[in-house]
């Protein structure tokens, strides 16, 4: 996680170079200023500063999408100002949210009838979607195991080391323990032998 540090320093001020048309004083970096400043000028400075980020485009190692056609990012700003959790304003938004749930289900051979419907919902990103999936994972397994007549304290999961991050947050958040498949040289994805043998 990055982290800010909010305390005095040297630099705590923001410098409006670009908008000095707009601003002709220095802003504070850590705390509101005194005065408004012009739209104009807050996108300029705002702007300024993610130029420093990467480049999405040469992003290939974090999970992310770095294009999509010009259609679905228009379809996400026409839909940005709605509170999509709110499904009694936002029926067709739902509606749409289904569907797709539907679709991954049949995708993935889930064992569904005909005419029956999934049961999914939809997150913001990969990262809280394995932490509900891992956690209804999780609840299974131990209905399960209660109604064996088995202890259920101890549940594991059982990852390549490859694995995105975010499954070592689930196991840690949920105490889930972790056994991952060490990768070898000249073999960089989980090696499905392996992983079977450290099934418990």
């Amino acid at each position: 996680m990055v982290l800010s540090k909010a305390e005095s320093h040297s630099d705590a001020s923001v410098h409006s170079t670009f908008a000095s048309r707009y601003v002709r004083t220095i802003l504070p970096r850590f705390k509101m200023g005194e005065d408004s400043i012009p739209k104009e000028a807050a996108y300029q400075i705002i702007n300024d500063e993610l130029m420093l980020d990467g480049n999405p485009r040469l992003n290939l190692a974090s999970f992310v999408t770095t294009w999509m056609e010009p259609e679905c990012d228009k379809l996400m700003m026409d839909s940005i100002n709605k509170n999509y959790v709110d499904m009694d304003e936002y029926p067709v938004t739902t509606e749409l949210q289904n569907r797709c749930v539907n679709m991954i289900a049949r995708l993935f051979n889930a064992p569904l009838e005909e005419a029956e419907s999934a049961v999914g919902v939809g997150t913001v990103g990969s990262s809280e979607a394995i932490m509900l999936a891992g956690l209804a994972f999780k609840r299974r397994w131990q209905n399960k195991m209660r109604a064996e007549g088995k202890p259920c304290d101890k549940p594991n999961i059982v990852t390549g080391a490859n694995v995105q991050v975010c499954w070592e947050k689930f196991a840690r958040y949920f105490e889930v323990e972790l056994k991952e498949v060490k990768l070898s040289e000249g073999y960089y994805v989980m090696d499905p032998a392996k992983a079977v043998e450290m099934v418990d």
